[in-house]
């Protein structure tokens, strides 16, 4: 009496059942962040045979990870999840971005700070100096007067894209 649906007996309906996302993290420098770049990412998942049979497995993904990625943010993978049942498509995979510890940098969103060394005179008296950035050394004036701990900016020396979006 009534439609019902069955899991793939007959002449019923079969359930479609969609697979689980799965997370993971991924550790990449910042030079990566920086410029881009594709990465190999093996992972071991549940996966099903030829005869819909789910086993424990390795597969190896090739993922871009977007030129200014920040720590912390997630890359979606679509369909690269637990698999789906009854033919149901699978889930996503989610990678959270970790940063890798830098000798020179530390990041903050897409702001990057470094501890630059200077003399006591160069403090006292103002100077040029000399400073490495992602993208080459420049040269950074010291205001006179400047005092231990002291902050200065670098415009546009950060990890790259829309600084609005930190």
């Amino acid at each position: 009496p009534g439609q019902g649906f069955s899991a793939g007996h007959g002449g019923g309906h079969t359930f479609k059942i969609r697979g689980e996302d799965h997370h993971a993290e991924i550790e990449i420098s910042l030079e990566d962040s920086f410029s881009g770049v594709t990465r190999e990412l093996s992972l071991r998942s549940v996966q099903l045979d030829d005869q819909g049979r789910p086993y424990m497995g390795t597969r190896t993904l090739s993922v871009k990870i977007p030129k200014g990625v920040k720590e912390g943010q997630m890359i979606r993978l679509a369909g690269q999840g637990m698999p789906g049942e009854g033919g149901g498509e699978s889930g996503d995979l989610f990678l959270t971005v970790r940063f890798a510890a830098h000798a020179v940098y530390k990041a903050d969103g897409r702001d990057l700070s470094m501890h630059l060394p200077i003399t006591p005179w160069e403090a006292a008296l103002g100077g040029q100096v000399h400073a490495p950035t992602m993208q080459g050394e420049v040269e950074v004036n010291i205001p006179a007067g400047s005092k231990q701990g002291g902050k200065l900016r670098l415009r546009g020396k950060g990890l790259p894209g829309d600084p609005a979006r930190r």
